[in-house]
């Protein structure tokens, strides 16, 4: 059975919302938003993100994107990183405004240049996607970095995959699983799969199968897909764990469930075969049917 190779994915640009939290009690609630209210008016930056905050996420005030736009911009426009960046989130998903990927670039670099790991991970994002400015796999490389020097996992993975595939710099293994080790210890699912995969193939890092295992086993419990699917198959090929076709099956399902083909027609095997689980070709039917309707 074969195994999965590594992903790429791209994690979907969010907003930080992390400034207030509105008080329960109504009376509380319309104090505290007034004097929130009043700070902003002031010109206080930090009230005037933290009052688009509430408004995007509808904490205490009716959610309104477009207000949430209009506080962050003048928090933004006095130098406030956060509000940069989600302003810049805002422009890239066409929230409280039109969509303008040119305009969250601009306020994802000023954030980024303001040392803020999320931009400048967005930022790096964008110069790969070549969304709003010229595709450019060296400076998304750049970005990378800089996010990933602050712990920032998202980046650790991205400038992982950059390596392995070689894309805006050479190609280097070594370096890449470093970068996937970093995220992985983050509990980041997809740098545990791809660090498994590493392992699997004696890539920039010694083979090692019950490394692989532990490494797939990890993200598999978070519900990443491909990681269980690779499970299931270490446990029927006995590669680096002892041969189990009982949690083979299961890790096949858990995959299966989720919409993974090859899960799908693995399942299906295992069910013609009686393997892990009572022969029955009904059963072998319908997950062989699953994954053929994937194409």
């Amino acid at each position: 059975m074969g195994v999965a190779r590594l992903v790429v994915v791209t994690i979907p640009l969010a907003l930080v919302l992390f400034a207030v939290t509105a008080p329960a009690a109504s009376t509380a609630q319309t104090s505290a938003l007034s004097g929130l209210r009043q700070a902003a008016d002031r010109g206080e930056p930090e009230a005037q993100f933290s009052l688009g905050v509430l408004y995007v996420a509808g904490r205490g005030v009716e959610r309104n994107d477009e207000l949430a736009v209009s506080w962050f911009r003048r928090a933004a426009d006095q130098g406030h990183a956060v509000a940069q960046y989600n302003l810049g989130v805002m422009y890239a998903n066409g929230r409280g405004m039109e969509r303008d990927a040119e305009l969250a670039v601009s306020w994802f670099r000023r954030a980024a240049e303001q040392e803020h790991a999320s931009a400048q991970y967005s930022l790096g994002v964008m110069y790969a996607d070549g969304s709003g400015v010229e595709r450019n796999a060296e400076l998304a490389v750049l970005w990378y970095r800089r996010a990933a020097e602050q712990e920032y996992a998202s980046a650790q993975y991205s400038l992982g995959v950059m390596y392995a595939k070689g894309n805006g710099v050479e190609r280097n293994a070594e370096l890449a699983v470093s970068w996937y080790r970093r995220a992985a210890e983050q509990e980041y699912a997809s740098a545990q799969y791809n660090l498994g995969v590493m392992y699997a193939d004696g890539s920039g890092v010694e083979r090692n199968a019950e490394l692989a295992v532990s490494w797939y086993r990890r993200a598999a419990e978070q519900e990443y897909a491909s990681a269980q699917y690779n499970l299931g198959v270490m446990y029927a090929d006995g590669s680096g764990v002892e041969r189990d076709d009982e949690l083979a099956v299961l890790w096949f399902r858990r995959a299966a469930e989720q919409g993974g083909a090859d899960a799908q027609n693995n399942l299906g095997i295992m069910y013609a075969n009686g393997r892990g689980v009572e022969q029955d070709n009904e059963l072998a039917v319908y997950w062989y049917r699953r994954a053929a309707e994937q194409g």
